[in-house]
Formats: C-alpha cells, sequence, structure tokens
C-alpha cells in the first residue's frame, strides 16, 4: 500500500515542533450514500461521541497525529459526501486514499447497491493507477454495515449477501456495526489498520487520547531518557487541519504517474 507522502508541522502548547516521517502519513477516505452514518463513524473513531441531529455533509476532513513508541504518525481523514456532486472530486479522493471503509445501511436497500458501486469504482481506479505506476499496491477496505441496533425486522440486506462482496480478498472485510451504540466500531478499525500494516494502537481503543493542551507528550526525546510510560500510545486531533488543496493532490497523482518523485507535499496544519 502506497503511504500518502506528507511532512506535517505542528505547535502544542509547549511550542514543540512536531514532523510526520513521510512513510508514516496515510489518507483514510470514507465512503457511502447519505444517511448511512459516515459521519458518525467517524465522530466514534475521533471523539467517542455520537450526535443524534443528522447533518448534511459535503466534505469533511480531520486530521489526527499519534505519537506510537516514540514513533510519529499522521492520519487524514476524508468524509465525504453522499450525493456525490462533483465526479471528479470522488475520483480524486479515491486515488489519494490509502485505506477506505464504505458504509451502507442494513435496513437500506439502495445504500447496498452504493456501496457494491462504489467498491467497483474504487478497484478501476486503483488499478489504472497501479498500472501507470507499476506499482504493487495493496487496497485495505472494510465494508461497513452500520445501524444493526435497528433490529432484523427492518434489515434489508443479509449478512451473506454482504460478506460475499469481501470474499477471497485478504485485504478487504466486512463488519456490521451500529454508531449509535458503538457496537463492533473499534474492532472494524482495528481489522482495517492490521491489513493496512498500521500499528494496532492507532485503533480507538488501544491509545491514550490527549487534547492539544498535553502536547507535550507528543515532544520528542532521546531514547536513553523516556521513562517506561512514555514508550506508550497517544493521539491527538488536530482541531484546525484543513484539507490539502486539489492542486496539491492533482499535483501528487501527476508525480507517481510521470514517476517525478516519491514525495508527497500537503498542507501544513498548525495547532493553536
Amino acid at each position: 500500500m502506497p503511504p500518502a507522502r506528507a511532512m506535517m508541522k505542528t505547535l502544542s502548547s509547549g511550542n514543540c515542533t512536531l514532523s510526520v516521517p513521510a512513510k508514516n502519513s496515510y489518507r483514510m477516505v470514507v465512503l457511502g450514500a447519505s444517511r448511512v452514518g459516515k459521519s458518525s463513524i467517524v465522530s466514534r473513531f475521533l471523539n467517542g461521541r455520537f450526535e443524534d441531529q443528522y447533518t448534511p455533509t459535503i466534505e469533511d476532513f480531520h486530521r489526527k497525529v499519534y505519537n506510537i513508541r516514540g514513533d510519529m504518525y499522521q492520519l487524514d481523514i476524508l468524509d465525504t459526501s453522499g450525493n456525490h456532486p462533483f465526479p471528479a472530486m470522488r475520483r480524486l479522493s479515491i486515488l489519494t486514499g490509502d485505506v477506505f471503509i464504505l458504509v451502507f445501511s442494513l435496513d437500506n436497500r439502495e445504500s447496498f447497491d452504493e456501496v457494491k458501486r462504489l467498491q467497483k469504482q474504487i478497484l478501476e481506479v486503483k488499478s489504472c493507477l497501479k498500472n501507470k505506476t507499476k506499482e504493487a499496491a495493496e487496497l485495505p477496505m472494510v465494508i461497513c454495515g452500520n445501524k444493526n441496533d435497528h433490529g432484523e425486522l427492518c434489515r434489508q440486506v443479509p449478512t451473506t449477501e454482504a460478506e460475499l462482496l469481501v470474499s477471497g480478498d485478504e485485504n478487504c472485510a466486512y463488519f456490521e456495526v451500529s454508531a449509535k451504540k458503538n457496537t463492533n466500531v473499534d474492532e472494524m478499525f482495528y481489522v482495517l489498520f492490521s491489513m493496512a500494516k498500521l500499528p494496532h494502537e492507532m485503533s480507538p481503543a488501544l491509545h491514550r487520547k490527549i487534547s492539544v493542551q498535553y502536547g507535550d507528550a507528543f515532544h520528542p526525546r532521546p531514547f536513553c531518557m523516556r521513562r517506561v510510560k512514555d514508550m506508550d500510545a497517544y493521539g491527538m486531533v488536530s482541531p484546525f487541519a484543513r484539507r490539502p488543496s486539489v492542486n496539491s493532490d492533482l499535483k501528487y497523482i501527476k508525480a507517481k504517474v510521470l514517476r517525478e518523485g516519491q514525495a508527497r507535499e500537503r498542507d501544513k496544519c498548525t495547532i493553536q
């Protein structure tokens, strides 16, 4: 899997500078029809909360930074619109994504059909890019059936049918979750990161969540000076992260195709 190339510079309350190696920077893209719970799953991942009020998503961008046993990681999360008013933007999101979550609602057959179309589109787009770049890239993906708390009487998609979408693909898994009840959400992310060969500690339940004012936990120290408690995993959400520009994403794809370079430049993010 080709990691999204990035160098990020941030400031914490301790005024320490954080740099994430390019090889440790990734982008997760969340796709699916409207009203299936994409943003609710992202909210569970970032802050463990669930919002009952529905707000249509145009496109939301989030960034989470990790310090895992002294190594820095960055995960950018693209929560896409279910209406996909701009097909070119959706294609660009797919091209620049490293790991994918495709969400449908278990009580909505049409949303499952949309996931099947999305899966096909992702495989086609990534296959085209792979052929042009000659990269042997893996494609970690989770198919997520949300709202399993609604019960079997409301179900419109049988489990056995959904499982066929991931059959025979070791880089694709299926989960039935409830963002509302927080059922199987942590397990889903654990498996996704495992398929992507990312640290298990990036999963929501396996790291300490800290806020910006405690960003000193991310300040690197010489190995010999680290105490036992420093050899741990921390995660911090960047509150003011902005989506890298379309132009920078296009340059990245062009560079990959033309073999002009291996590094990707993304917008820097400052935490204030």
